[in-house]
């Protein structure tokens, strides 16, 4: 990813969009808000209208907060357990300046399908998934129980708002951010491959290569300064007008095991 600096804050591209990750100094090292791409004004105005019928406290963001994130307009919201979530459109577009990795990444599978997926992390998973489905719109992609334990399982929500299998997942998972990790999918197999060698010194990777049961990902996990993961894939299947919600056993077909520990 490249990476811009201004008044101290970072901004990464990984694309044609003038960012997708900005990293800001603060006391609270955790996920700060996340973005979500409407198509225009007049959705603006229709989401900002079905949230406050929701009971949701909207703040519309002002110039000054437009011009920092490099969109037209926005709102802002918090999730149900204190997430700030924000609804934009008209985000700036650099394609004068093309992206080129500085590592030899071929891409990243963006455009109509975002920047990748977050895994929330929250006390109360129905809850947080009425929250997202029934005001934000958000549609059930499947469902995984994850085991934690003999006899202990949970089940992990994923949901998609476009033919990415998931831009979302909800779980119910004691940790101490506000999600688990975020994903960033690459064009091709080799991105993955030489990524894990490039990490493999560092001590910073947490799973072994696999690939996922739901949306087919070939990934791995590495850990980042802040506590959070990162997932790096390849390979993801889509969703269109035809999916059927289905439910998983288990979190992957093989792999994903965790870095230095026998299985």
């Amino acid at each position: 990813m490249e990476a811009g600096y201004i008044d101290g804050n970072a901004f990464f591209r990984m694309d044609s969009r003038a960012w997708r990750i900005a990293v800001h100094p603060s006391e609270d090292d955790d996920l700060a808000y996340t973005g979500y791409e409407v198509a225009n004004a007049e959705v603006l105005a229709q989401m900002t209208e079905r949230l406050r019928q929701a009971g949701v406290a909207v703040t519309p963001g002002d110039a000054a907060l437009a011009k920092r994130r490099g969109v037209v307009d926005l709102i802002s919201f918090s999730d149900p357990f204190g997430l700030i979530v924000e609804l934009y459109y008209g985000a700036t577009e650099v394609f004068e300046q093309p992206f080129v990795s500085t590592t030899g990444v071929s891409g990243f599978l963006t455009g109509n399908q975002g920047l990748g997926h977050i895994v929330r992390c929250v006390p109360d998973a129905l809850k947080t998934l009425e929250f997202y489905t029934r005001v934000l719109g958000f549609e059930m992609s499947d469902i995984v129980d994850l085991t934690l334990g003999p006899d202990m399982k949970i089940p992990l929500y994923f949901l998609h708002c476009n033919e990415r299998h998931h831009t979302l997942a909800i779980a119910a998972i004691p940790v101490p951010k506000k999600i688990h990790h975020f994903m960033l999918e690459t064009l091709s197999m080799d991105d993955v491959g030489f990524a894990y060698d490039r990490l493999g010194s560092d001590n910073v990777i947490t799973t072994t290569l696999g690939k996922h049961t739901n949306d087919h990902m070939f990934s791995f996990y590495s850990k980042t300064p802040s506590g959070i993961e990162v997932e790096f894939g390849w390979g993801a299947r889509t969703v269109d007008g035809t999916w059927a919600v289905t439910r998983h056993n288990n979190v992957s077909i093989w792999g994903h095991k965790p870095v230095g520990r026998a299985e």
